[in-house]
């Protein structure tokens, strides 16, 4: 078995809007997104082991292995393939923790994905998928790879169609918010009433982010950022994160703002895509 590294993407995602339109039974929300897949993100670095041990090489500071999503996803890969083999993991780490960017779920899937190849496991995408989701709801979409009109709890995926002159450049600010799901799903002043879209209705309507408002009352640096993009067009937060971005028809145009943006903050530029470079990596 090869004993030298790989590195495989594990890409960011926006949530173009975001509509919570109900409470489940089982506690969880249903709801409405669309997944825009960029071409920026993590690196997972890994490397076969022949003892059958997951270990981390450089863990982030103050996360603990059995809460470190690479590792639950190899475990969890490990376990349910019956592999004997285990794996080095090693993180390059470009998107922020709690920033609405799918970091964690897409460096999960990344592993999932990767170690299917080097394990040399073999299964399919579907597969891979449903292991995903008992990691997160948002790992299935980066396990698929494709920019995705979602449904249900983010499970039930169908492609999002490119638009007629291609996807847009979007500058993406992190104001430095650790903004916690848990507390804005739970504040009673969440919007669950928004009425279903159709994909059709995405370009007319654009729908909205109904976690926003609670976020900006509640993070006001986030507010901040919301603020300072609107005068570029139409910002807009990404999932229940700090992240906000917002589109530009031409990465010149995006990288001057970038240039523009107050040094408090953070921010890159990077083009939407319609299959991710993990997808492409593994085929």
């Amino acid at each position: 078995m090869a004993s030298s590294w790989s590195a495989w993407p594990a890409p960011a995602k926006l949530n173009l809007f975001l509509h919570v339109c109900g409470r489940r039974r089982d506690g969880y929300h249903e709801l409405q997104t669309a997944f825009q897949l960029l071409d920026y993100g993590d690196v997972v670095e890994l490397r076969p082991r022949r003892d059958g041990a997951i270990e981390r090489w450089a863990p982030p500071a103050g996360l603990a292995a059995d809460d470190d999503l690479t590792v639950r996803a190899a475990r969890a890969l490990k376990a349910e393939a019956g592999v004997a083999a285990g794996a080095d993991i090693r993180l390059r780490k470009r998107l922020p923790a709690g920033g609405g960017l799918g970091g964690g779920s897409s460096d999960a899937a990344t592993v999932l994905v990767a170690l299917n190849e080097l394990w040399g496991v073999g299964w399919g995408v579907e597969a891979l998928a449903a292991l995903g989701l008992r990691l997160g709801a948002d790992v299935p979409v980066f396990v698929r790879g494709f920019s995705a009109w979602a449904e249900g709890v983010g499970e039930r995926l169908e492609p999002l169609p490119e638009p007629a002159g291609g996807w847009p450049w979007y500058l993406v600010v992190d104001p430095g918010a650790q903004v916690s799901t848990a507390a804005v799903f739970a504040d009673p002043e969440l919007t669950r009433d928004s009425p279903p879209l159709k994909i059709s209705d995405l370009r007319e309507e654009g729908g909205r982010n109904d976690c926003e408002a609670v976020v900006r009352r509640r993070w006001p640096e986030v507010d901040e950022a919301l603020a300072w993009l609107s005068g570029y067009g139409a910002a807009r937060m990404s999932g229940t994160g700090g992240c906000c971005f917002v589109p530009f028809a031409e990465q010149g145009q995006a990288q001057q703002a970038l240039s523009a943006l107050p040094e408090r903050w953070s921010g890159f530029v990077a083009r939407g895509v319609t299959h991710s470079t993990l997808r492409g990596a593994a085929a």
